[in-house]
């Protein structure tokens, strides 16, 4: 007897089609269709309650980093239950794990950022960052401070603020209302749709020039607060920014007086190779960073926004009874944070990021590779960060039909076969479990290949796509 057969899939389903409204549902496909049951993950392995066995390339949501179903992690969070489950985190009370987290997060990050307040995951990092933002210019006498610049096709949370400080198109649904009188979003450093003929450089200085000229719009550096940058942009199709692109951005907000805001959530603690990208790979030291996902490898919801001494000698100094209205039932909840403390000594004692930085190289380059397939425009990313852009035509850059949705295609066949990958209409993203072998990094890659094959036999059999190279 299977462990399986305790599961009827069917009622599972069912009732999670009447009951659950989950992120991102589409309502009238999910009717039909309803979710994947997933009733047991090992490492980097999902199974659905019929016992079917995947290999899950997408990592939960970017955050399985060290894998899912150790033991080690399961005791952490046990013990920490038994000792204590719950403290209150307001005011003049704190908790142990909590406090040594506060102090591992800012020997970790960069420069000055000495500072961590803890929340429940990467929107509500977000948002404590705009609200501390505010808080900081306020507390500088400068009320008038308080524009917002993001990028495009950014993806920074789903919480009010943090959605509107995102940029992606498809999620600015028109049912939902967003803050748009002090939020602005400048172009997305995007050098495969860059215009033809522009070196990086060039293409770089194009976007310094829309950085500086979007400030003086705004009324000048009197009237920008901050800026908010994820190092390499995630949901927006892993955008890797052009050469000198990160550091210029940055050196114009120091010379501007503009907080720079990195948005970590993604490629934190391990998942580029690194605690955090901004310093290791971009050579930055930005005023604020925010954090989840890795910080805990998706064993319990945990945010953190990390920030300067500088920020602290500002909102901390004079101003008699000021205090941080601000805050959350579960900010520093002593079992994530046990979590945390936990996942951090394991990516350290077995030297994960040391293996990222061998392996996650050898991901990106045989994923590379997928370049020789006919629909396959670009492969991008960095170590287990990589996206695959799915175009029409090579040559021009021309999309497929959204009505066809092919990255929904190909990671249908991918899953068909024992892998599951991302779609984003014309993309698939990858974000697996840090821990990768270089034999599952094979299976991934032949699997996608085989899939993508499939897709384009089946697009020529319908007559929705030729391939220009057979007649060249």
């Amino acid at each position: 007897m299977s462990e399986f057969d305790q599961y009827n899939t069917n009622q599972i389903v069912e009732d999670d089609k009447n009951h659950f409204l989950h992120p991102w549902q589409y309502f009238d496909s999910f009717k039909e269709e309803g979710a994947l049951p997933i009733a047991k993950a090992e490492g980097a392995y999902i199974y659905d309650t019929d016992g079917n066995k995947m290999l899950d390339a997408i990592g939960g949501m970017w955050c399985t980093n060290i894998g899912l179903g150790r033991e080690d992690m399961v005791e952490a969070i046990a013990d920490q239950v038994r000792q204590m489950a719950y403290a209150n985190p307001m005011v003049d009370m704190t908790n142990i794990p909590a406090g040594q987290l506060a102090k591992k997060l800012a020997e970790l990050a960069p420069g000055d950022l000495n500072h961590v307040f803890l929340s429940c995951g990467g929107s509500t990092a977000v948002d404590t960052a705009f609200r501390l933002i505010h808080f900081y210019q306020n507390c500088r006498g400068l009320h008038d401070k308080k524009h917002i610049i993001a990028r495009k096709e950014a993806y920074h949370g789903s919480t009010y603020a943090a959605m509107s400080i995102g940029g992606k198109k498809a999620d600015h649904v028109k049912e939902f209302d967003y803050i748009t009188d002090t939020i602005h979003h400048i172009s997305t450093p995007y050098y495969y749709r860059a215009p033809e003929g522009l070196s990086e450089e060039e293409y770089t200085d194009t976007l310094i020039k829309e950085f500086e000229d979007k400030i003086e719009e705004l009324g000048g550096a009197g009237k920008v607060a901050a800026f908010f940058a994820e190092p390499i942009m995630g949901s927006g199709g892993v955008i890797v920014p052009p050469k000198g692109y990160i550091q210029r951005m940055w050196e114009t907000c120091k010379a501007n007086d503009i907080l720079y805001v990195s948005d970590e959530v993604v490629t934190a603690f391990g998942r580029v190779g690194h605690w955090f990208a901004s310093e290791d790979v971009f050579a930055i030291q930005p005023d604020i960073i925010t954090s989840a996902k890795g910080l805990t490898s998706g064993y319990q919801p945990l945010g953190a926004t990390i920030f300067s001494d500088g920020i602290w000698d500002v909102i901390a100094a004079s101003g008699k009874g000021r205090y941080f209205a601000h805050g959350f039932t579960y900010s520093g909840h002593p079992v994530a944070c046990r979590a945390a403390l936990k996942n951090i000594e394991i990516i350290e004692d077995e030297k994960i990021l040391e293996h990222v930085r061998e392996v996650g190289p050898y991901f990106q380059q045989e994923l590379e590779k997928l370049v020789d397939l006919p629909i396959v425009g670009e492969v991008r990313g960095k170590n287990f960060m990589i996206c695959i852009e799915n175009v029409a035509n090579k040559q021009t850059k021309e999309l497929f039909a959204e009505e066809l949705d092919i990255g929904r295609w190909i990671t249908d066949e991918a899953a068909k076969r024992g892998v599951l990958v991302r779609p984003i209409g014309h993309l698939n993203v990858l974000s697996p479990p840090i821990i990768l072998t270089k034999e599952q990094v094979d299976h991934i890659v032949s699997t996608l290949r085989e899939s993508i094959e499939a897709v384009m036999l089946d697009l020529e059999k319908q007559g929705l796509w030729s391939d220009l190279s057979k007649s060249a």
